[in-house]
């Protein structure tokens, strides 16, 4: 009663509306700059069952905007280094990880077992995923996207509404619309959209106010100003995916963490010759690993440090899991440094490589 006192005196929701929030069960895909918030907020407002989905890990770059996290998370699993933080904010509610990707092959089974599910995705793939999956398991999914100075939240698949495909059909073309990563976001303006999201969240919870359902709200931080424009539902956007369900779970989504061209696996390093090996994890990282000629360039300076960086040979990029390496050896590649490339499974694999060569030796 202490803990929500805040709500349980308002009549709108009162004690049996506190109920419903604790007796709610809310799936949030991704706990990123939109995750966070939502997160924080769901939490703190006492839902019961909180699922995260995220495999990526923190990095240092992430902590302007997703203040969930801490620099001494840096390096820890998004999800799991998530729900540490918000059980300290709230012990009394459940919290489920997943820290893995969601696949075409999981995210079925993984829906059904909660009551709305929120998207904090930062790429197309995965919204089209979720936006399939919610029809499929007739969830409401609550959506959230930013760019730059302007966000956009609305309510799918809510009471007979439209889908995001009733928006968006199909997909742009691979490349065509830059992330964030790429052209940069106000470090606050996922903090108000993911506030929006939780907002929508709570409102279906408690059969409060209007949802933005069959519109789309355009917010733009520099005016302060909001839009919103009409979504009708198709009709044929929804048998599209309805008479695709025997197939959903035979798709293949693409690896957002991998990209083959610039990802090398331990047992293939011994095929390279003149090997620079660098590490892109902050300085603070453990455990260390003593290499010969091995340098250590953070991912948050690496791109103002480049001419530490053997012009020749073959450079060998590592992290905690290969993610941010993988980024790095993209970087790299941009720059115009070639053979560079990411070591997949990051340094445990370099670990246990090092350790399986002392015990050849002995």
């Amino acid at each position: 009663m202490s803990r929500y006192n805040r709500h349980i005196i308002m009549p709108e929701i009162g004690p049996k509306g506190q109920e419903k929030l604790a007796k709610a069960k809310v799936l949030v895909i991704g706990a990123g700059g939109l995750g966070c918030p939502v997160l924080q907020y769901l939490a703190a407002a006492g839902i019961g069952t909180i699922g995260i989905v995220d495999f990526d890990v923190v990095e240092i770059s992430n902590l302007q905007r997703q203040v969930l996290f801490g620099t001494s998370d840096v390096g820890k699993n998004k999800a799991l280094a998530a729900k540490e933080h918000l059980l300290d904010l709230n012990n009394t509610i459940q919290i489920e990880t997943y820290p893995y990707q969601l696949t075409y092959q999981n995210a079925l089974n993984l829906f059904r077992q909660y009551d709305i599910v929120v998207d904090g995705s930062d790429n197309f793939p995965t919204r089209y995923l979720v936006n399939d999956a919610c029809i499929l398991t007739e969830k409401p999914l609550v959506y959230g996207a930013i760019f730059k100075f302007e966000g956009q939240v609305a309510v799918f698949n809510y009471n007979n509404g439209p889908s995001y495909r009733c928006l968006f059909p199909e997909p742009p073309k691979d490349g065509s619309v830059p992330n964030c990563s790429d052209i940069g976001v106000l470090g606050v303006l996922p903090g108000i959209i993911g506030s929006m999201q939780a907002n929508e969240v709570l409102k279906i919870i408690l059969g409060l106010g209007s949802v933005i359902s069959g519109s789309l709200l355009l917010y733009n931080a520099l005016t302060a100003q909001t839009t919103t424009i009409s979504i009708n539902r198709s009709e044929s956007q929804f048998e599209k995916v309805l008479s695709q369900r025997d197939a959903f779970q035979k798709k293949e989504m693409k690896n957002l963490c991998e990209t083959s061209t610039f990802e090398v696996d331990i047992k293939d390093i011994s095929s390279y010759r003149n090997i620079q090996f660098i590490d892109v994890r902050e300085m603070h990282e453990e455990p260390k690993v003593d290499l010969d000629g091995a340098i250590q360039l953070p991912m948050s300076i690496l791109e103002s440090r480049l001419n530490e960086i053997d012009a020749n040979g073959t450079k060998i990029l590592f992290c905690a899991s290969g993610i941010r390496s993988l980024k790095a050896a993209t970087l790299l590649q941009q720059h115009g440094i070639s053979h560079a490339y990411s070591l997949k499974d990051g340094v445990q694999a370099l670990i246990t490589h090092q350790k399986n060569k002392e015990h050849e030796r002995a």
